[in-house]
């Protein structure tokens, strides 16, 4: 590492979780949240996210309570996208993504199940918020042991309706030297 790259690393602080869930707490996008701690911390030059290990499933049956926190009616579908999201071929966070595609462009939906351009980078347009509705430390159901931290979100479009919801788990790789 060079001397200025270690100087600016030493300026950033201490990887600690308070500050990571402080950057996340900056941005409704936890992409582009990633993408800064990704540059911050000099995991990767340069920082870009990118997703590996992608799934992806559509189904017009969810559980009640997704219908509910979606807010779609019988009749509506929805997509489950499962990813790991990268940064320098280090996962930062493993994430399942529940979101209803009819809220989203026909090109949107087609870059999310055809890329591995990340859900947060391609929902960008829409201008959602996000709606945490927990944090825990550590690991929550489906999560690896070395998860730090988990979130549960909705994504909120403008208009109010729910655009997505989400589990993700933060791993021990964004608190790593």
């Amino acid at each position: 590492m060079a001397f200025s790259a270690a100087l600016a690393l030493l300026a950033a602080g201490p990887a600690t979780l308070d500050a990571f869930e402080a950057k996340l707490a900056e941005h409704d996008s936890a992409t582009v949240a990633l993408g800064e701690w990704c540059a911050m911390r000099q995991i990767a030059d340069p920082a870009q996210i990118t997703v590996s290990d992608r799934r992806q499933v559509s189904s017009n049956d969810p559980p009640a309570k997704m219908r509910r926190l979606l807010g779609i009616g019988s009749r509506d579908s929805f997509t489950m996208r499962h990813v790991h999201l990268d940064c320098g071929g280090k996962t930062l966070s493993i994430a399942w993504n529940w979101y209803v595609p009819g809220r989203m462009t026909p090109e949107m939906n087609a870059a999310l199940a055809s890329t591995s351009t990340p859900f947060g980078k391609v929902a960008t347009p829409l201008r959602f918020r996000r709606e945490a509705i927990d944090t825990v430390k550590g690991p929550a159901d489906n999560c690896p042991a070395e998860t730090i931290s988990t979130h549960l979100a909705r994504l909120i479009l403008p208009d109010g309706k729910p655009l997505a919801y989400l589990v993700e788990c933060y791993t021990a790789a964004n608190l790593a030297p």
